[in-house]
């Protein structure tokens, strides 16, 4: 896109405050992973600072993974800043089958995993940091070796991501 997700503006707010916004419905505490030097609004989540850019999203959730276990919490729900219409339903959806089930990650599935919209148990963030050690970057890599459940959905605007501005467009 050639411009950082977490500060692309709609509706007057940047992507990192509509997601904290919606976070903060639901999520307590909310944790936000930031490259080092990346501007951020004042936010009302603790921003936690990865030591290198762009190591990709394994990273990050481990570190995530790691504060929310830290603050006592055994379930997180982990996602993107680059899905501005992510709604507390999409995530009340997810988390029923985390508890009931308690498998280590619960993902949707609209004909493809959502990987950045998903509960995960906080103690996967030890197995996050062993992939990371041995050169893994993508989430895929977390899900390959934890209890997965996928819940089924039909394809919805929450799960959207935008990764150019035409995407900012879509009403699926």
């Amino acid at each position: 896109m050639g411009r950082d997700k977490a500060t692309l503006e709609l509706d007057g707010r940047t992507f990192v405050e509509r997601t904290v916004s919606t976070l903060a419905a639901r999520c307590a505490p909310i944790f936000v992973v930031a490259a080092p030097g990346q501007p951020l609004p004042p936010l009302d989540a603790e921003v936690l600072r990865d030591d290198v850019r762009g190591v990709g999203p394994l990273l990050a959730t481990a570190r995530g993974l790691r504060a929310a276990a830290d603050a006592g919490v055994e379930r997180a729900f982990v996602c993107a800043v680059d899905m501005p219409y992510l709604t507390v339903d999409l995530i009340d959806e997810l988390v029923g089958p985390s508890v009931r089930l308690g498998v280590d990650v619960v993902l949707p599935w609209d004909g493809r995993d959502h990987y950045l919209a998903g509960v995960y148990r906080t103690d996967l963030a030890v197995r996050a940091d062993e992939l990371v050690s041995a050169g893994q970057r993508s989430m895929r890599a977390l899900a390959d070796v934890a209890d997965v459940q996928r819940v089924v959905m039909s394809e919805q605007r929450a799960l959207s991501n935008v990764n150019a501005p035409a995407d900012l467009g879509m009403t699926s």
